[in-house]
C-alpha cells in the first residue's frame, strides 16, 4: 500500500487527468466527490413509478366505464357522444409498437383473474409471420359465481369492447376476433351483435377498419354454459367445436392456438380499456393503484350488504372502505360480518379481523392468503352457515370439472363428501386435516386451474374457521350419544 502511494506522489501534478477523477482529487487534497451521473430515462413501456400512498375516491372524470348502469344510450351514436371511436384511425396508424407500449406503461394486467401483464401478453404474438393468420379471442364466458362485471359492459358498454378488439388487433396484427360469450347471457349477445352489426355499417371494423388500411372481423361464438369454458385453452377447444376440456401447455396459445393459428386469449374487461387507455395514455392510467397493481377496476359487491353493485373504483382502495362507501356497509354494521371471499368463489375466504386491513389489489390480497381474482366481492354476515357455503361451492366445482385430469376428478369428490358431513358435523377431527392434505394434493397437479379454485375455499376454511368445523363435530357427538 505504502509503495502505491509514492508512485501516486511522484506523478506530476500536470499529469492528474490521465488519473481517474476520484484518485486526482484525493491527491489534490480536494474530497468533493465528482457530480453523480443523472440515472436514464425509463426504457419504452415502462410503468412510472406510483408516489401516492393513498388510494380509492375515483372522480368521475376518470371513470372508463360511463353507462356501467345502463342510464345511456348504449347503440353507436350515445357510444360516440361518450367518447368512443374518438380518433381511433389515428391510433391504428400509430401501429402495434405504439399501441403495446402504451398498454405496457399503463401497468395493465389481466381483470380475467390471473392478472398477467397485458403489454407482455400481446407482444407474444409480435414475430414474424409463418403465412397462419392470427386470431384475437375475448372470453365473455364469465362463469365464476359471484362475477357480474363484464355482461354489464357487453349490455350496456359493448361499443367500448368492439372497439377494444378493433385497437388490441391492430396491436397483434390479428385479422380477427371471436368473442365467445356464455350462453346464459341473451341478452349480453343480442346487444353485442346489434353494436358489431352497427360498428360495420359505420366502416369502423371490416374491410379498411375506420379508413386506416387495416382489415379486421368480429364474430360472437355463443357458448352452452360450461363453466370449464373460462380456461383459454378449453374455451378455444369449444370454438373449434370440440368438448371444452383444456389443452396441454406448450404449445401456448400464442403459437398454437384457434384453428391451429396464433392466438391471444384476453377478458372482456382487460380489451374493453384499452381505447382510454391509448387516447389518455399509459401513465394516465398507471397514476391510479399502487405499483404493478395499476389502473381502475369493476368490483362486484353482492351477498350480504345493503346495497349490491358493480362498481368501477381505483385498485389499491382498502376492502372496508369499498364496502362501505359503494354497498352501503355491512347487514347490521360492520361487527356483523362473519367473513369476505374477496375475488370470486375460487378464492380463500377471510375473516373480519384480516377484513379490515385487506387492500383490494394483486398483491394486496396475496399478502393476505388470498386472491384477487374477478374481483367478485361476497360478503357474508354472522347469519351465514360459512361450512355449509363452502360445502356448496365444493358441489359446484364438482359438478363443473371436465374430469380430465385424475386429482380434479376423483379428488374434489372426495372433498365434497367430507364437506356434506363437516355441514352436519358427522365426522372427526382427525379428518380436517385430512380434507387439508387432499385439498394440497389437488392444487398445482392438473392442467387447469379450476381444482386449484375447488382446493382454495376448503383451504380457506380450515385456516380460518377450524375451531366452528371442530365445535360443530362435538355437538352432533353429544347428540349422538344422548
Amino acid at each position: 500500500m505504502a509503495s502505491a502511494l509514492v508512485r501516486l506522489n511522484s506523478i506530476p501534478k500536470h499529469n492528474l487527468s490521465a488519473i481517474t477523477p476520484v484518485i486526482a482529487n484525493q491527491i489534490r487534497g480536494n474530497t468533493t466527490q465528482p457530480p453523480k451521473a443523472t440515472p436514464p430515462p425509463p426504457q419504452p413501456g415502462t410503468p412510472p413509478a406510483q408516489t401516492k400512498t393513498k388510494f380509492g375516491g375515483l372522480a368521475d372524470q376518470d371513470r372508463i366505464f360511463t353507462n356501467l348502469y345502463g342510464k345511456h344510450d348504449w347503440r353507436l351514436k350515445g357510444a360516440q357522444k361518450r367518447g368512443d371511436w374518438y380518433k381511433t384511425k389515428e391510433i391504428l396508424l400509430k401501429g402495434p409498437e405504439w399501441i403495446q407500449n402504451e398498454v405496457k406503461t399503463s401497468g395493465l394486467r389481466g381483470r380475467g383473474g390471473a392478472g398477467f401483464p397485458t403489454g407482455m401478453k400481446w407482444s407474444f404474438m409480435n414475430k414474424p409471420s409463418d403465412g397462419r393468420p392470427r386470431y384475437l379471442v375475448v372470453n365473455a364466458d364469465e362463469g365464476e359465481p359471484g362475477t357480474c362485471k363484464d355482461r354489464d359492459i357487453m349490455r350496456h358498454d359493448p361499443h367500448k369492447l368492439i372497439e377494444g378488439c378493433l385497437i388490441a388487433g391492430r396491436a397483434m396484427g390479428a385479422c380477427a376476433a371471436y368473442i365467445y360469450i356464455r350462453g346464459e347471457f341473451y341478452n349480453e349477445a343480442s346487444a353485442t351483435q346489434v353494436a358489431i352489426n352497427e360498428a360495420y355499417q359505420a366502416g369502423l371494423i371490416g374491410k379498411n377498419a375506420c379508413g386506416s388500411g387495416y382489415d379486421f372481423d368480429v364474430y360472437i361464438q355463443r357458448g352452452a354454459g360450461a363453466y370449464i369454458c373460462g380456461e383459454e385453452t378449453a374455451l378455444i377447444e369449444s370454438i373449434e367445436g370440440k368438448q371444452g376440456k383444456p389443452r396441454l401447455k406448450p404449445p401456448f396459445p400464442a403459437d398454437v392456438g384457434v384453428f391451429g393459428c396464433p392466438t391471444t386469449v384476453n377478458n372482456v374487461e382487460t380489451i374493453a380499456v384499452a381505447p382510454t387507455i391509448c387516447r389518455r395514455g399509459g401513465a394516465w392510467f398507471a397514476s391510479f393503484g399502487r405499483t404493478r397493481n395499476s389502473g381502475t377496476k369493476l368490483f362486484n359487491i353482492s351477498g350480504h350488504v345493503n346495497n349490491p353493485c358493480t362498481v368501477e373504483e381505483e385498485m389499491s382502495i382498502p376492502l372496508k372502505e369499498l364496502i362501505e362507501k359503494h354497498a352501503g356497509g355491512v347487514r347490521g354494521g360492520w361487527d356483523n360480518l362473519l367473513g369476505i371471499i374477496p375475488g370470486g368463489s375460487s378464492t380463500p375466504v377471510i375473516p373480519k379481523k384480516v377484513c379490515e386491513e385487506a387492500i383490494m389489489d394483486f398483491d394486496g390480497l396475496i399478502a393476505v392468503q388470498t386472491s384477487l381474482g374477478t374481483a367478485a366481492i361476497i360478503v357474508m354476515d354472522k347469519s351465514t352457515d360459512i361450512i355449509k357455503a363452502i360445502s356448496r361451492l365444493i358441489m359446484f366445482y364438482k359438478h363443473e370439472s371436465c374430469g380430465q385430469c385424475t386429482p380434479c376428478r376423483e379428488g374434489i369428490g372426495w372433498m365434497n363428501k367430507i364437506m356434506h358431513r363437516f355441514v352436519t358435523g358427522n365426522a372427526e377431527p382427525a379428518e380436517i386435516d385430512m380434507l387439508w392434505e387432499i385439498s394440497k394434493q389437488i392444487e398445482g397437479h392438473t392442467i387447469c386451474a379450476l381444482a386449484d379454485g375447488a382446493a382454495w375455499p376448503v383451504q380457506g376454511l380450515i385456516r380460518h374457521f377450524r375451531p366452528e368445523i371442530e365445535a360443530r363435530m362435538k355437538k352432533y357427538a353429544e347428540m349422538a350419544n344422548k
